[in-house]
């Protein structure tokens, strides 16, 4: 289609690349007659048929500017570190851009095989365990993931994911890129939106991310003990504020609805989540029956004072207090927690701009995105605006199935279009103008056929008060002909595009495994990971190879191991059946990336320790005989010869 800007009202062409009706996304709505209501969609759509077939693949372009090319030489480092949701496997991903290259994998809540998470004691008790000992929970299900704040802008300390499934978050500290805490939500299912704040609300000092904000997507009952099962109105959703250095959960905010994304301002005072749901739907039906759902805004500081004075509930077995941000508790702005801003319908996803001024909701089943001044929300807090509606200063149409929205810092918004397969890039200001009744502003800019089913994006910098406007990343949910195949499952899709000039230019393709969600994109000074532990950091590390043994306490025993390449000390050790063994293995080599790992054959035990490192395993000696202990991570040219010999006695 032609890149001409395009606006709702023109005599040009319609703004999609393809009619909502004629959609695969709708295919299954529309044979079991449903009506989907696509509001604002003043457009006249063809009678339904199939969908087109997938255009054939083109050849990416050369980047559209000097120094905007991603395919580095041997050895050039990337220009910035790209922050990944793993999906399904629970872990957090780490990668080069504008190279694409997957660099590493965090594994915070499902067990890893490669470093021996959720086999080792110290992973264990980050996990969870159950009273026996075993895990509580082996699957995850990761979406979005965040980094910490200082003076608007990403400070390396840490970042954090959520898990869907089990309503859980996790920590990763980003000098060493580990994961060293997780908090399950009490309350709650489907712990979806996670968004950091930027600083204090109250204190200026505290220009640094202090709290972490968690939104629950389904209704349950509450306490969800057994009661009300059959009684979906009483289902209810909650809010949860999260201590950003004890990671434990301060409180939680009751409301109507639910909760989707999340957003934080730069003030620190706002925090907001979109709602699809306000209607509190459990069947997909009553989900989308409303033409209109809510952006929902906290006032922080008035909710942690509600919390100092007593003002809440708590619910089941949680000590957590609970404060009530319902709109019925909330009518009079000057005390309310809570402001539900009307935006259509189904949003999917809620963004703030780099300057500071505006979150922006975009409509997934209407073709709009909403642009809602912060400045004019916090006078409705004040009681200086009527209407709290009046904070909505721009409902512009960008295309069909508007998703999550990126910036530039020139300011551009960028915002995925699922149904269309498009990123649209929109200028805010000019959206403004156009909404304010100057129809004559062009506020589309640009737009951009993508690979296929368009769901995050985001640019470089772009969730900080310091976008650059340079490059772009969007994550497709069908791969279809991008890549070889390999039977029934595809690999999803992560492109890069170049936003650096006037037009997007889209440079390259990298498939993923399943199923990724949310990044972000920073520049790589803002990190300075440490590439050796320190051994003073773990207190049961043995630090002299002297010091190493085996240490028995009746049937407990505790067997003391150091590792330098090419030799474990000691080079054998003997147990009996029937004892309880804790190996503890301290790798004693400082030289930058000499790890090793440690692996006992029928034991079920393998792990990584890194230089100065240490890390143990328990398990219960059951099986006599020899068991060659070994180096499962290369090391030396004597690798192969590096092992200590168990010997379990009957």
């Amino acid at each position: 289609m032609s890149d001409a800007t395009i606006n709702p009202g023109s005599e040009m062409p319609d703004p999609s690349r393809r009619k909502f009706l004629n959609t695969a996304a709708l295919a299954g709505l529309a044979g079991a007659g449903l009506s989907v209501g696509l509001s604002a969609c003043n457009k006249e759509a063809p009678p339904a048929a199939s969908a087109p077939a997938a255009p054939a693949p083109a050849a990416a372009p050369a980047a559209a500017h000097a120094g905007h090319n991603p395919h580095l030489a041997p050895g050039e480092l990337d220009t910035y570190y790209g922050l990944w949701s793993g999906g399904h496997t629970g872990d957090f991903r780490v990668l080069g851009l504008p190279s694409g290259r997957e660099i590493h994998r965090v594994p915070c809540f499902a067990p890893d095989a490669l470093v021996g998470w959720g086999i080792t004691n110290e992973s264990k008790a980050v996990m969870g365990t159950k009273p026996d000992g075993s895990l509580k929970y082996t699957v995850a299900d990761t979406h979005h993931t965040h980094a910490s704040y200082k003076d608007g802008n990403y400070d390396g300390r840490y970042a954090w994911i959520n898990d869907k499934i089990n309503s859980r978050i996790a920590r990763i500290r980003l000098d060493y890129f580990i994961c060293d805490k997780i908090t399950e939500l009490p309350n709650v299912q489907g712990f979806h939106g996670i968004f950091p704040d930027k600083r204090d609300p109250v204190d200026p000092a505290i220009n640094y991310t202090t709290r972490v904000f968690c939104g629950a997507e389904f209704h349950i009952p509450l306490p969800n003990d057994g009661r009300d099962l059959e009684s979906p109105e009483k289902y209810r959703t909650l809010f949860s504020c999260v201590d950003a250095e004890t990671m434990e959960v301060r409180w939680q905010v009751l409301i109507d609805g639910n909760c989707d994304l999340a957003a934080t301002s730069y003030d620190g005072k706002l925090a907001a989540t979109n709602q699809y749901n306000t209607e509190g739907g459990f069947r997909y039906e009553g989900m989308m029956s409303s033409e209109r759902d809510s952006c929902l805004f906290f006032n922080i500081a008035r909710i942690e004072q509600a919390v100092k004075d007593g003002k809440f509930k708590t619910y089941g077995t949680s000590k957590v207090p609970v404060v009530d941000g319902t709109k019925e508790a909330n009518a009079d702005p000057k005390t309310a927690l809570t402001a539900y801003v009307s935006v259509p319908k189904n949003p999917h996803g809620v963004n703030a701009s780099p300057d500071g001024k505006y979150f922006i909701c975009a409509g997934k089943l209407s073709p709009t995105a909403t642009v809602i001044e912060l400045a004019k929300v916090l006078e409705w807090f004040d009681g200086n605006l009527p209407e709290l509606d009046k904070a909505i200063v721009a409902e512009v149409e960008i295309g069909l199935g508007p998703l999550h929205t990126a910036f530039d810092g020139r300011g551009n918004a960028y915002t995925t279009l699922f149904l269309d397969s498009q990123i649209v890039k929109w200028n805010v200001d000019a959206a403004i103008k156009f909404h304010a009744g100057d129809k004559a502003v062009q506020y589309v800019v640009d737009r951009l056929d993508v690979h296929y089913q368009p769901g995050h994006i985001n640019a470089s910098q772009s969730e900080t008060m310091f976008a650059d406007g340079q490059w772009l990343a969007v994550g497709c949910k069908f791969s279809k002909d991008r890549f070889l195949p390999v039977g029934p499952l595809h690999a999803e899709t992560e492109q890069l595009v170049d936003i650096s000039g006037e037009k997007m230019v889209l440079v390259a393709d990298h498939p993923v495994r399943p199923e990724p969600h949310d990044f972000i994109i920073f520049k790589r000074e803002l990190l300075s990971p440490k590439q050796v532990y320190n051994l003073d950091d773990f207190p049961n590390a043995t630090k002299d190879m002297k010091e190493a043994g085996i240490f028995r306490e009746g049937k407990k025993v505790t067997v003391r191991i150091t590792s330098q390449a090419p030799a474990f000390e000691p080079r054998e050790f003997k147990l009996k059946v029937g004892d309880e063994v804790t190996v503890i293995l301290t790798n004693l080599d400082k030289v930058e990336d000499l790890t090793h790992g440690f692996a006992i054959p029928k034991y079920n035990v393998n792990f990584i320790c890194n230089p100065q490192e240490t890390k143990s395993v328990t398990f219960k000696a059951d099986k006599p005989g020899v068991y060659w202990c070994y180096c499962t991570h290369f090391c030396h040219a004597l690798h192969l010869e590096m092992r200590s010999r168990m010997i379990v006695e009957a």
